[in-house]
């Protein structure tokens, strides 16, 4: 019988590999690479994500990655923005464009029905790499060149079918400005890599493991990679969760004891750690996970406390003051009262260091 590991067991091992348990001093372009894949639906989110993970990150080196067009924005994972390196956005693009074309096939198919969907890709690859576009400009020029078809059903054809980056200066630090599209292949000047699931799955396990297929597939977005998992099985290691479920792992992939010390965590919006799994109770009650997880696709920001989701936060600016606004899911000790304080304080250091008073309010 493969070993069971328990549900703490299971949070610091993901807590360990998403560099949660210790603030790592690594390259920010490494740790890119090792996370695979940072939530950035909007533009802040990723640099708290390395705030949280990295020690002395400094924003500005993860803003000059994306200028240096070695990192970059793209719509990957469950067809959601993500910030990865531009070696990811070549090698995963490819493994998720089918799962992505199902997408718009049950999204846009009766909008699209009888129009030659490659000569809309072709046309939307050559307007976007003339100049990048944003998603509106997207869609008005290819109505005018295909008309009796909707703009918003035409622009997801061509981000369907052509890997579409965000080029700066959307998702740099400190910066505004609206979504303008190119395709990887001119922005990185680079063709797409050779489609490989079993790279994709051992990238995911290395980042999130141990896990089974079933959070696999929720992460990517993508079924059937059962057949994938099973032709990996003799590189893998295999356990058992406490229900019974079978879960993967690399073999020499940390997995630290279960009463190794977790520190308070202040998560961003959006973060990744929280949306790996299909089975997300390791880091995430289903109770409270109905607080965070709002209906119009918002994930707000939380307070981890001993490696699980105890609370969220905001900031809020009031008269040049920034308050770091926490509401708890439970009563907070008054050590955790404490350590959320001067974490919240260090927060608000760096994601609001232009304020003039910075103050914490735990409710």
């Amino acid at each position: 019988m493969a070993p069971v590991l328990s549900r703490q067991t299971l949070n610091r091992a993901l807590l360990s590999r998403q560099l949660l348990l210790n603030r790592a001093r690594i390259p920010v372009h490494d740790a890119v690479a090792h996370l695979f894949g940072l939530q950035a639906q909007a533009p802040n989110p990723p640099y708290v994500a390395l705030w949280n993970r990295l020690e002395d990150f400094a924003p500005g080196e993860l803003s000059q990655l994306i200028t240096d067009r070695r990192a970059v924005r793209i719509s990957l994972m469950r067809s959601t923005i993500h910030l990865v390196t531009a070696e990811d956005c070549l090698a995963l693009r490819p493994v998720l464009a089918a799962s992505m074309e199902r997408g718009l096939a049950a999204g846009y198919g009766r909008q699209l029905a009888g129009l030659d969907l490659d000569a809309v890709a072709a046309h939307g690859r050559e307007l976007v790499e003339q100049r990048p576009l944003t998603w509106a400009e997207l869609g008005t020029q290819l109505a005018a060149r295909f008309p009796g078809y909707e703009a918003g059903a035409l622009a997801p054809v061509v981000r369907t079918r052509v890997p579409l980056v965000q080029v700066p200066p959307r998702g740099l630090w400190g910066s505004s400005g609206q979504a303008a599209h190119t395709s990887a292949e001119s922005w990185l000047s680079a063709g797409l890599a050779v489609p490989s699931a079993d790279d994709m799955v051992l990238r995911y396990l290395a980042a999130y493991g141990p896990a089974s297929v079933r959070d696999v597939q929720a992460w990517a977005g993508v079924t059937r990679l059962k057949e994938v998992v099973e032709r990996l099985r003799p590189r893998l290691s295999a356990f058992r969760d406490e229900q019974g479920v079978e879960l993967f792992d690399l073999p020499d992939a940390p997995r630290p004891e279960a009463d190794v010390a977790a520190p308070v965590r202040l998560l961003g919006e959006f973060d990744s750690v929280l949306l790996a799994h299909a089975d997300r109770t390791r880091i995430i009650s289903d109770e409270h996970r109905k607080r965070i997880f709002t209906v119009n696709g918002i994930i707000r920001a939380t307070v981890l406390i001993d490696g699980s989701v105890a609370g969220m936060w905001r900031i809020e600016r009031e008269r040049g003051r920034a308050v770091l606004a926490v509401e708890p899911f439970i009563e907070f000790s008054a050590a955790d009262r404490g350590a959320v304080a001067e974490e919240g304080a260090r927060l608000l250091a760096f994601a609001a260091a232009d304020a003039a008073a910075h103050e914490v309010r735990i409710a």
